[in-house]
């Protein structure tokens, strides 16, 4: 670092990359900051520069120097941050310590730190043991470890072949010139010291092997009636290896999704459009075969159908310190399952480079959809899509009658109604009086809401008025 780059960090001001401390007196303090910054995203502690941000420097000695690597030598793992010494026109130096971004976790004396903002805090107990999770789970992932009990003959060869032939196509693999399995599965890094790894199984397995030492490979499908899990019109539960479950589950949505009809202007034809836009979807479900945590041995994805949404939830948390609102914006792809997340970028199902999310969000808002909501449950992540249009729900604690999922509809159509413009859109047998009764049914449910009085009062779905 010269004078020239000196001064313009400095210029800058303390920040989550920078902080100041006048005199290497501070330095306890200053590696605290080390230590926080090695958690987080690295940057620079000045020795030399007040808070205020005037340079003042001091005087360097070897014994300086000897002191403040004494005090480094007390973050645990050991971290070596670049120390370089900045000569100042007065004669004094400005001690600048360049810290990387070491990941962590890093303790300090015993305690862990991080930055919050240009401050320094002690690291709260749940993001250490998360950061510790991290840690052991970079060198000792559980996709990485050797199948029990399982060798390449338990496979299904005829879909590793697939891949591999889709890989070449797609040019993201190179011909590797044999269609031996064993060869293809080594190509792929499935196997080490001559043994199947556990990404293998979940990739590839047959599914008449996995149990009972593989259960997590299970697929839930629910289709449920109504808007809760009260009761259900389909329940499966299928296991079998990545790919399989992707088309089981396409299937399952292909069979319970409902289509929304509309009429192209010009044309004069009908048009059904699914619910949700397709390609959203096996987004959603790849996403969550590939990157959910395959070390809890009751896990598992699921697929959730209600009247008003569908949910794709998958077994573990975000991992990194992600959150939901980092999914939607443009992020680093940090797959938890770096070997099963290759082969599936590979086969050409998911992009590599984190943006999963960002293109279910573009399909959905194509289609006219809001971007799915996506919620970091306890122990696990769920992805949710709700429909373009109001769908009547079947079931609210109880079936809904044939009249009141009309009057629901009904009301979503006409936004806000009086008693006699909804009258004019049912058939004409209905009264008047059972209409009042099963709105006011539909009122106590809270479904609908009453707006106004007599000739005034007007009808709309719940929440549907600001």
């Amino acid at each position: 670092m010269n004078l020239q780059e000196l001064n313009e960090l400095v210029l800058g001001g303390e920040s989550e990359r920078v902080e100041f401390k006048k005199t290497t007196g501070q330095r306890s303090e200053g590696t605290r900051t080390v230590c926080a910054m090695l958690n987080g995203v690295g940057g620079f502690v000045l020795f030399g520069v007040t808070p205020a941000g005037k340079v003042v420097g001091q005087t360097v000695t070897t014994q300086t120097l000897e002191d403040v690597h004494n005090e480094l030598r007390k973050i645990e793992p050991p971290a070596f941050p670049d120390v370089e010494t900045v000569a100042l026109a007065e004669g004094n130096s400005v001690l600048a310590l360049r810290v990387p971004s070491g990941g962590g976790p890093y303790a300090y004396d015993g305690r862990p730190y991080m930055r919050n903002g240009p401050t320094t805090i002690v690291m709260p107990q749940p993001i250490y043991q998360r950061k510790l999770l991290e840690r052991a789970h970079a060198i000792n992932r559980w996709e990485n470890q050797p199948a029990e009990g399982l060798t390449p003959d338990h496979l299904d060869d005829v879909e590793v072949r697939r891949t591999v032939d889709e890989a070449v196509r797609r040019g993201r693999m190179e011909d590797l010139g044999t269609r031996d399995l064993r060869d293809l599965l080594t190509g792929f890094r499935l196997v080490h010291d001559g043994r199947l790894l556990n990404a293998a199984v979940v990739l590839f397995a047959q599914a008449s092997t996995l149990l009972p030492h593989y259960p997590q490979c299970l697929l839930k499908m629910a289709r449920f009636k109504g808007r809760d899990k009260t009761e259900f019109l389909d329940n499966r539960q299928e296991y079998g290896h990545s790919f399989d479950l992707l088309i089981r589950g396409q299937r399952f949505l292909r069979d319970h999704l409902p289509v929304a009809g509309r009429i192209v202007p010009g044309l004069f034809e009908r048009v059904d459009d699914p619910l949700y836009p397709p390609e959203a979807l096996r987004e959603a479900l790849a996403n969550a075969l590939c990157h959910r945590d395959y070390a809890a041995g009751g896990g598992s994805v699921s697929l959730a159908l209600y009247d008003d949404r569908l949910e794709i939830a998958s077994t573990g948390p975000l991992p990194f310190g992600q959150t939901p609102q980092d999914l939607m914006k443009p992020h680093p792809s940090r797959p938890w399952n770096p070997l099963i997340a290759s082969v599936f970028h590979r086969r050409g199902i998911i992009e590599s480079w984190g943006r999963g999310t960002l293109r279910m969000a573009e399909l959905t808002q194509r289609a006219g959809l809001v971007a799915p909501e996506i919620e970091a449950g306890i122990g696990e992540v769920i992805v949710r899509f709700r429909p373009t249009q109001y769908v009547a729900p079947a079931r609210i604690g109880h079936d809904l009658s044939p009249l009141q999922r009309q009057l629901l509809q009904t009301l979503a159509d006409l936004i806000v109604g009086s008693l006699s413009d909804i009258m004019r859109r049912l058939p004409s047998g209905v009264t008047r009086r059972t209409v009042q009764d099963n709105l006011q049914l539909l009122r106590q449910l809270d479904l609908v809401d009453l707006h106004g009085e007599r000739r005034w009062a007007r009808w709309t779905l719940k929440g549907a008025l600001p």
